[in-house]
């Protein structure tokens, strides 16, 4: 979609807004940085782009939406019965055409119809629309049958018709001077036409097809007009001279869609649909212009996407276009190509992009380590049915400067045999390259001299389906089509171990800090493998369709897997299960998660973006359960830049909300012995507080000062006398108020009520509550002599035995229990019911501290022959 150049009379700045999917993407000339987004992200991709001073508009379909402000639509239009392919802001107005040749103008404002005219498709079908600038209130339309057309809207009459060039009009623009209007013609041909006059002033002719896009330098003393064209070269007519000055050639790999002039600068802004935004300076000699500041991504979707580095700010990204790419997940400005892969890079400039034999194919896997990438080639990567693995160097973005092979295929290129897998050692140095014909070689990533091979000619008798170095270049784990997976040691080239798998690998990927690795099968079904005891020890079976690719989260808890089948599916490793599935709408070819653990990224089938989905567990606390077995996932829309989705996630976050609330219940199971929450003061020394007592009791009684009162009372008379403070009078009651002290309390009423209910929760709350003082009173309150009796003391004793036989506040029973004994073992001994009841109490007490005690001299025993034993 041709790009939009808009002037900010505040900001005294030029902006370019661009067509980015279903939302418009504003960057500043100066530095090409991206400023704003368009806020409501449109329901389709948008098909045709235009703007005034106030608004952009935007369409998709037969919808035309209006934003102001870049952020919000303000206005829709709906009107037209086929897509909108032609937009024209006009003053008040805004004049759109569709395929179906109806030509309609809207009122900004009220949004209503002001014309409606339906061309004959036969005659005149529009092609190109121009207002000529000072013409009032007048178009100009070009047609596919060649003819123009000069209409004034306000009054809905055809003023002229010209009759044109034989050629279709693809392309119409303004030239500085008044009247005049270059015609870009189907046939290449350029015709700068004065329609005042109906008179052609000059005729230029390009060789690379259609007219695409024209522009006028303006403004700066250089009559210069610009040409695009659909093979991406770029030509530069003289006005003055009427001849060719230059040509840029590959200023895009494809057809260039958008051209402008800066006003009054020597710039000029392209863009195309190779997915790429560029600035050209001309400053140099010959009129020739240069890439000042560009932006660009992919222009064909990438199939291998991996964070590079351990700061979660790099993912490189190998496409079909066959570039190699790094995206910055902090600023586009960090963005950076690193280049088209090629047999002979020197060949391959002379010739250009568009005869370039010399390309190689597409990266179908690579793998990076920053360990020593400033002293040489830090990328390893593998080409599409190619044998020869070609190294990058991230420092000077460009290819690197070797291309491994094996020895044997050095002067001939086998067709059949290629490079299917590929692995780097974290130390930098090494390379290790797998086959489809099942050799697995070994290579110096600084010289890029072979270092040897696994297995006396091959390593497996299929194809490598995937290679693993661990982290301390010990093993090298290969995978091969046949079913087995084989270890090997990194240096002698040994095998150490081989296992056969239930099923034909597709792909492996080693997590090396956990020593955990991830195979993908053929029949989508997932194992993890320890590297260790070399064993299986997950299963993962859910998929339905190929497993595309597969990422270990930084600590190697979860499995984050993508299939054909449109999911992706994240497995927890210590729990063996499924804790996280949501469906995209196009299945995701390649995953990676930051080695931060804030980011996933994906890229998907038929896209050129990659998409980075946010870890929730990082910034609120998300319940990690595992899925029922009947789980259907919910389709999630692909992350935008847009920022919406707010409203979305509310629904998601309430189990969050019941998670927090959670709280643990008391004892976690019956045949468990619990302790009780409360600290030690409460509980442990409740047999000393005799002692306590005496050691905090004061050495004399308080002497409370006797209160004056603020005004002191003086006695009439000359001289003024004070009256002498009273005597207290001790008025108080000698009697013992006898009802106080037959007083019940909570506790004691609550013993008495267990009796007949046998309900203990009650009185033991209200004890856990009371402290060490409060507690020795109330178990001094249930003797006799206490005002208590026999059968509340034998109510407590069932109390003691109810917490025993829960196993639950196990040292608040030991602790109330020896208490009463101390208080209270006098009576105890001469009572038989209290007797019976304490007898029982023994066999309990035994009997949960004998198991007690053996578990505990289990774990001593342990412990002491663990420090102590020579291991």
């Amino acid at each position: 979609v041709p790009h939009v150049l808009r002037y900010h009379g505040r900001h005294r700045e030029f902006y370019v807004a661009t067509a980015i999917g279903r939302s418009v993407h504003t960057y500043n000339i100066v530095y090409l940085f991206f400023c704003l987004i368009t806020g409501n992200a449109l329901p389709q991709d948008i098909t045709c782009l235009a703007a005034d001073r106030m608004l952009i508009f935007a369409s998709y379909n037969n919808i035309l939406h209006a934003f102001a402000r870049n952020k919000e639509v303000v206005h829709t239009y709906e009107g037209h019965k086929a897509r909108i392919h032609l937009l024209q802001p006009f003053g008040d107005h805004v004049i759109s055409v569709d395929v179906d040749n109806v030509l309609i103008v809207w009122n900004i404002q009220s949004e209503e119809e002001y014309l409606h005219v339906d061309f004959d498709k036969a005659t005149f079908t529009i092609s190109a629309l121009l207002h000529p600038s000072t013409y009032l209130n007048k178009i100009l339309l070009g047609s596919e049958q060649g003819s123009l057309q000069l209409w004034n809207i306000r009054s809905n009459k055809l003023l002229y018709s010209f009759p044109g060039w034989g050629f279709a009009v693809t392309s119409l623009a303004q030239a500085p001077a008044v009247d005049v209007v270059a015609v870009g013609l189907v046939s290449g041909h350029i015709i700068v036409h004065n329609i005042k006059f109906d008179e052609t002033l000059m005729k230029f002719q390009q060789d690379w097809g259609p007219i695409t896009a024209i522009s006028f330098r303006t403004a700066d003393g250089h009559p210069i007009m610009a040409a695009g064209s659909p093979v991406g070269h770029i030509a530069l007519w003289d006005l003055e001279d009427k001849k060719l000055m230059c040509q840029m050639q590959d200023a895009h790999s494809t057809a260039i869609a958008g051209m402008s002039f800066v006003p009054g600068e020597p710039l000029l802004i392209t863009n195309g649909a190779d997915n790429a935004l560029q600035v050209w300076i001309f400053d140099g000699p010959g009129g020739t212009g240069r890439v000042l500041r560009n932006r660009m991504g992919h222009s064909a979707p990438p199939t291998k996407i991996r964070y590079h580095g351990q700061n979660g700010e790099q993912i490189l990204s190998a496409g079909q276009d066959g570039t190699l790419q790094s995206f910055s997940t902090v600023h586009d400005r960090f963005n950076k190509s690193l280049g088209r892969g090629s047999i002979n890079k020197k060949k391959s400039k002379k010739k250009g992009l568009k005869f370039d034999t010399m390309a190689l194919p597409p990266i179908t896997a690579f793998a990076s380590e920053v360990a020593h990438q400033s002293d040489w080639d830090g990328i390893i990567a593998c080409h599409q049915g190619y044998i020869t693995c070609t190294t990058w160097n991230y420092q000077k973005t460009s290819m690197g400067a070797h291309k491994l092979r094996p020895e044997e295929y050095s002067k001939y290129k086998p067709i059949d045999i290629y490079a299917t897998a590929v692995d780097i050692t974290s130390c930098g140095n090494f390379a290790v390259i797998g086959m489809s014909a099942g050799q697995v070689d070994v290579y110096n990533m600084q010289s890029g001299i072979h270092r040897g091979r696994y297995g006396k000619e091959k390593a497996h008798e299929g194809a490598i389906r995937g290679v693993a170095v661990d982290g301390l270049n010990q093993l090298v784990i290969t995978a091969g089509s046949e079913g087995l997976i084989k270890f090997w040691k990194f240096k002698t080239k040994e095998l150490v171990y081989s296992t056969e798998l239930s099923s034909s690998p597709s792909a492996i990927l080693l997590h090396r800090d956990s020593g955990i690795l991830g195979i993908a099968f053929d029949d989508f079904s997932i194992s993890v493998l320890d590297i260790e005891t070399r064993k299986i020890v997950r299963v993962f079976s859910g998929h339905h369709g190929r497993i595309n690719d597969m990422t270990f989260s930084p600590d190697g808890r979860w499995l984050i897997t993508s299939s054909m089948d449109c999911t992706i599916k994240t497995w927890d490793l210590p729990s063996g299960c499924l804790i996280d599935c949501f469906l995209v709408d196009s299945a995701a070819v390649s995953l990676t998660m930051s080695p931060t653990g804030d980011f996933l990224a994906s890229a998907h089938v038929d896209d050129l973006g990659i998409y980075l989905w946010s870890n929730r567990s990082l910034y609120s606390l998300v319940s990690l359960r595992p899925l029922p077995a009947d789980y259907e996932p919910s389709l999630v829309t692909l992350p935008s830049t847009c920022p919406v989705q707010d409203e979305d996630l509310s629904g998601e976050e309430e189990p969050c909300d019941e998670m927090i609330e959670y709280v643990s219940p008391e004892q976690l199971e019956e045949q468990l012995v619990t302790l009780s929450s409360l600290p030690e003061s409460r509980w442990k020394n409740l047999l000393s507080l005799d002692v306590i007592k005496k050691k905090n009791k004061p050495r004399e009684p308080p002497k409370v000062p006797k209160a004056a009162p603020f005004f002191i009372p003086t006695v009439p008379g000359l001289i003024p006398q004070y009256i002498p403070p009273e005597e207290e009078k001790d008025t108080q009651s000698k009697v013992v108020n006898l009802g106080v002290l037959a007083q019940k309390s909570d506790f004691y009423i609550h013993l008495e009520e267990a009796l007949s209910t046998n309900e203990y929760e009650v009185p033991l709350d209200l004890l856990k509550r009371l402290g060490p003082s409060n507690i020795e009173i109330e178990l001094r309150g249930l003797a006799p002599e206490g005002g208590g009796s026999m059968q509340v003391m034998l109510s407590f004793l069932r109390m003691i035995g109810m917490m025993l036989n829960k196993k639950y506040n196990f040292e608040l029973a030991q602790a109330y229990l020896a208490l009463f004994l101390k208080l209270h073992l006098k009576i105890l001994s001469s009572e038989p019911n209290l007797l019976e009841e304490l007898s029982k109490l023994s066999v309990q007490l035994e009997e949960t501290w004998i198991h007690l005690q053996s578990l505990f001299n289990q774990s001593l025993c342990v412990l002491t022959y663990m420090k102590s034993a020579l291991l």
